[in-house]
């Protein structure tokens, strides 16, 4: 299997489609979350808007720039997930979120990609000059955690969070 992160463009609006459409029904099902965030900020139907929108290209008050980036199954010429890279911290992602928010859809959970996935994102990572990587995530979350884990990921410490989760938080050294 061929996996590598790749930007969207119009090639793959279809493929974006499916992969949210099946994301979103798994959510009204199962309740689970959507990490991350910032492929679900903007309607994926109105394609040309949403990829204009998709990244941050300068700071704002309360949001840093960002980078988004998508796992394609070469082979299937399949979207499996996304990845949300940070370029750097700001107080509130410094506590929770992290530079790297990451999401496998549904039905390719539990097979390794979400692991392949953080890879390369530190790769990604790496060439913003991010050496030291924050990751966050809930605490029953244990798939997302040996995930973070198996990339290096050490566990500094846990804490509530505002919605009365508790969360924890990985730092990884690239």
């Amino acid at each position: 299997m061929s996996l590598k992160l790749i930007k969207l463009t119009k090639e793959y609006e279809k493929q974006l489609c499916e992969m949210i459409d099946e994301w979103k029904l798994d959510q009204k099902i199962h309740r689970t979350n959507h990490s991350p965030w910032a492929i679900f900020k903007n309607d994926y139907h109105d394609f040309a808007y949403y990829l204009e929108h998709l990244e941050l290209k300068e700071a704002t008050k309360d949001m840093v720039p960002d980078s988004v980036f998508f796992l394609l199954d070469e082979d299937r010429d399949r979207l499996l997930g996304a990845v949300n890279i940070r370029h750097y911290l700001n107080d509130s992602l410094l506590k929770a979120g992290g530079h790297i928010g990451d999401g496998i859809r549904p039905s390719e959970r539990r097979k390794g990609y979400a692991t392949e996935m953080i890879r390369l994102a530190l790769i990604e990572c790496k060439k913003l000059g991010i050496d030291k990587v924050l990751m966050t995530c809930d605490k029953d979350n244990i798939g997302s955690a040996r995930s973070i884990v198996k990339n290096g990921g050490v566990l500094e410490n846990e804490f509530v969070n505002s919605d009365g989760d508790v969360e924890q938080r990985y730092w990884i050294t690239i």
